[in-house]
């Protein structure tokens, strides 16, 4: 069995988002040089050190950086480490693509499959393991001609276990947490099989643990051809994020990729009016509305969605991400941020709450009302909040008004609410995101950006909102 044709899940969960690391170290030169055997392709005969700069050392690193969204450098710095750092798949990333499939295009020649759930974890009910398995197929027959069907004995084209450390496939687990699965491509014997960590702890709905829903759903990708995508939002993105069984739908990226192998399902009218699948957002979109924007010790960070885009300075185009990948007890969608540099806090508004978090840590004892900053009771939301460092307070957006926060005091200014246009006479439409930096302060209107400086109320420039995104199209 080729290692191609295997997938392994990772969790992303342990010591993911750690401290940047200041210096590349030689024991981070040994540590890139076997990432960069494992997964992309690099060979002894190319080098023995990425110290020593050698062109196809350097080959590697670009092709590394480039399939991350990396600044596309050719050489070992602390960026690029930080993310080979990562918990992650164990398959090659050798295709810089959304939707991927396995080497060949290994898939079913029938529609009709069947599975088999060999033994449970003693994590879940028998009833919560089947029917998580059941959801999890569903994912992919719903969007598809492929139809499951279960056997209780025999051999299946899906067999199902739970197993740890050596379990008989010459592919072993490592213990708790990294790994939590792997499955196998279409092909015979083994070819399909997908297996799960007994190590790990699986549950139902609850994040206290890992869905078994979203780590099967991924699996069966796997089992019927799809190898990893690059989309942060892609149900094949090789790390793990909780997702709520409850509500989830298979994004666009999966969609494409699955039905690139089996086609569309027979049995939906396309002419009839469904939810469109899930998107991850586009930089380049200059239609695009931001939810919000914040600076966080010294980087940008742009939220759209359940997404957000991470612009390191040193870094020639931002990150994307989900936001629970790093603000797991965070909502999954927010409508307004801001930096607090009095607190050294980042705070998340979403509807009638707040979170507060010192870094990616949830503050003890949030979330809170938003009545916790004086804001009245009858206030539904925040739309934007930016933190003036010059008067050390907080200004809080809500359709045509904003309030004026004192941290220091827990209390809202004399005056408050004033209305927008008082201060900010050239934006006219709702706030929508709103922040501060290098002295400028940025006022987002629909899918534009107007700079200004708050002392003197004087705008300088009208952007679009794609600006600090530094996308390619801009």
């Amino acid at each position: 069995m080729k290692c191609v044709s295997l997938c392994v899940l990772l969790s992303c969960a342990a010591a993911v988002y750690s401290a940047p690391v200041s210096t590349v170290t030689l024991k981070d030169e040994t540590f890139a040089e076997n990432y960069l055997k494992s997964f992309f392709n690099l060979t002894e005969e190319e080098g023995p050190s990425v110290r020593r700069g050698v062109s196809q050392l350097s080959r590697k690193l670009r092709d590394m950086q480039r399939f991350f969204g990396l600044q596309i450098t050719g050489t070992l710095d602390t960026e690029t480490v930080q993310l080979m750092k990562k918990p992650r798949c164990g398959v090659p990333d050798v295709d810089v693509a959304r939707f991927t499939t396995f080497q060949n295009e290994p898939k079913w020649r029938k529609t009709a499959l069947t599975y088999r759930i060999e033994n449970y974890t003693p994590d879940m009910s028998v009833a919560e393991v089947d029917d998580s398995i059941d959801r999890a197929l569903q994912v992919w027959s719903r969007v598809t001609p492929l139809r499951f069907s279960r056997l209780y004995s025999g051999t299946a084209d899906i067999m199902i276990s739970f197993g740890r450390l050596s379990h008989g496939d010459y592919y072993p687990f490592d213990g708790p947490d990294g790994t939590l699965a792997h499955a196998f491509a279409p092909s015979p014997g083994i070819g399909g099989d997908a297996h799960f960590d007994e190590d790990e702890t699986f549950t139902y709905r609850s994040n206290r643990g890992y869905v078994l829903f979203m780590v099967a759903a991924h699996e069966f990708g796997h089992s019927l051809g799809l190898s990893h995508s690059t989309d942060p939002g892609a149900l094949m993105y090789p790390v793990y994020t909780f997702r709520n069984p409850d509500t989830y739908a298979l994004p666009r990226d999966d969609i494409n990729g699955i039905q690139y192998l089996y086609g569309a399902n027979p049995d939906v009218n396309p002419n009839d009016p469904a939810t469109p699948p899930p998107t991850t957002p586009d930089a380049c979109d200059s239609t695009m509305v931001l939810d919000a924007v914040t600076t966080l010790r010294g980087e940008m960070y742009f939220f759209k969605d359940s997404f957000f885009w991470r612009s390191y300075p040193q870094s020639s185009s931002p990150q994307q991400n989900l936001i629970t990948s790093f603000w797991p007890n965070g909502p999954s969608k927010i409508d307004a941020a801001y930096e607090s540099q009095q607190s050294d806090r980042v705070y998340f508004f979403k509807g009638k709450r707040v979170w507060a978090f010192s870094g990616y840590d949830l503050v003890p004892g949030y979330p809170k009302k938003l009545n916790s900053f004086g804001l009245p009771n009858r206030l539904s939301k925040v739309d934007a909040a930016l933190y003036d460092v010059d008067s050390r307070k907080t200004l809080l957006f809500s359709g045509k008004y904003y309030y004026s926060y004192d941290e220091a005091t827990r209390t809202l200014d004399e005056g408050s609410p004033k209305r927008v246009q008082n201060t900010f006479s050239d934006v006219t439409g709702k706030v929508t995101a709103a922040f501060q930096y290098r002295g400028f302060t940025y006022v987002y209107s629909g899918s534009y950006m107007f700079e200004y400086r708050l002392r003197s109320q004087r705008l300088f420039r009208v952007l679009r909102n794609s600006y600090f995104l530094r996308c390619t199209n801009y």
